[in-house]
């Protein structure tokens, strides 16, 4: 089995609405996708949401590394991972979003030409439901208070509060109030994208720590000596997130005691290989783990995390699939949360048949 064609797409896909990240409002998610054919007749998609803060990739990057690694990868078989990723890095340095993209496509054939969904590939399931982690994220407390509510009557066991803008004050009172209104019903967590300056996120942990049960990413990621500091105020544990692209970063979050776990995305690490050697190296060393998309990806990118959390072998921050927070999908069979859990799809590959019209209903002219 060989690849004989990569065929890169961006399309803007529009949110159900618009979505607060430390302060940053988004309505429209930016999204790479790829189609890659083999000789054989398979046709595998991989898809990635551009996070120029987090990966510092724009889609018109991540295109053109994709297009730059095009020639490399014609004639060669997508499922030897190893060796295609050590192709990719000693092409092209860093790009882990374009990494993913590709990775992705290539898992998703392998699985198909096996007859085996990604989660087989990865050494089967450790768990068949999952809990989601809902964000609450319009940044008005009233809309947040009833979105939490009525989420955890649903059956939601876990939520994030996003958080990271200004002033403070306002994220310290909607914290409290949304706490105090589930009082100990779900799991809850904040996340501030790394919104806050240290004295900010030492004067949050100090304030409201007490009604979470973590507290994801206060500082910037390279701020690993500010995220001990405001460990050593918080009451909750500490998550991290944008600080984690590599093995060793997670290496060093534990040794200097500055995370307790972090939130995992393929697009930080460069794929669904290395994203699940992350998972055990969690485990191996006694931290939490959360399996995340970038906000905010289809079932295409959602299926793949879907199936990197049921293989993990430790998943106590739960599962945040992006693709329910857009207003359109491309695939003919989206994943499904019921009652705030969701499995695996189980069909070879990823498991979700692309909507190809729909997608490119979404596409910018190349």
């Amino acid at each position: 089995m060989k690849i004989t064609k990569i065929l890169p797409i961006i399309a803007d896909l529009p949110l159900v609405r618009p979505i607060k990240m430390s302060g940053v409002e988004i309505s429209v998610s930016e999204n790479v996708f790829v189609k890659v054919e083999t000789d054989n007749g398979l046709v595998g998609w991989g898809e990635a949401s551009s996070s120029p803060a987090m990966t510092g990739e724009t889609v018109e990057s991540m295109m053109a590394a994709i297009r730059f690694l095009t020639p490399f990868f014609i004639g060669r078989d997508p499922s030897s991972f190893n060796q295609n990723l050590d192709e990719m890095d000693w092409r092209i340095y860093g790009n882990t979003s374009a990494k993913t993209v590709l990775e992705m496509a290539f898992y998703d054939i392998a699985g198909k030409n096996q007859n085996k969904s990604i989660v087989e590939l990865l050494g089967g399931a450790k768990r068949n439901s999952m809990p989601v982690v809902q964000m609450l994220a319009t940044g008005d407390l009233n809309t947040d208070l009833l979105d939490a509510q009525t989420k955890a009557d649903e059956g939601f066991a876990a939520m994030k509060i996003k958080v990271g803008g200004k002033p403070l004050s306002e994220d310290i009172e909607r914290t409290k109030a949304i706490s105090e209104s589930l009082n100990g019903k779900v799991q809850l967590s904040a996340d501030a994208n790394q919104g806050w300056s240290r004295d900010e996120g030492i004067e949050f942990a100090n304030n409201a720590s007490e009604f979470l049960d973590f507290l994801e990413q206060p500082v910037m990621g390279r701020d690993v000596e500010g995220m001990a500091k405001i460990a050593l105020h918080s009451s909750c544990l500490i998550s991290a997130d944008e600080g984690l692209h590599s093995l060793e970063d997670i290496r060093r979050h534990h040794r200097e005691l500055a995370a307790h776990g972090g939130s995992l995305k393929t697009i930080k690490l460069g794929g669904i290989t290395r994203a699940l050697q992350a998972t055990e190296l969690f485990h191996d060393l006694g931290m939490n783990v959360n399996l995340a998309g970038k906000t905010a990806e289809t079932s295409i990118a959602s299926a793949a995390i879907l199936h990197i959390a049921a293989a993990a072998k430790n998943l106590f921050w739960g599962v945040s699939p992006t693709a329910p927070y857009l207003a359109v999908d491309v695939v003919y069979n989206p994943i499904v949360v019921k009652s705030g859990h969701v499995q695996a799809p189980v069909e070879p590959g990823l498991g979700v048949m692309v909507n190809e019209d729909a997608l490119l209903s979404y596409a910018r002219p190349s």
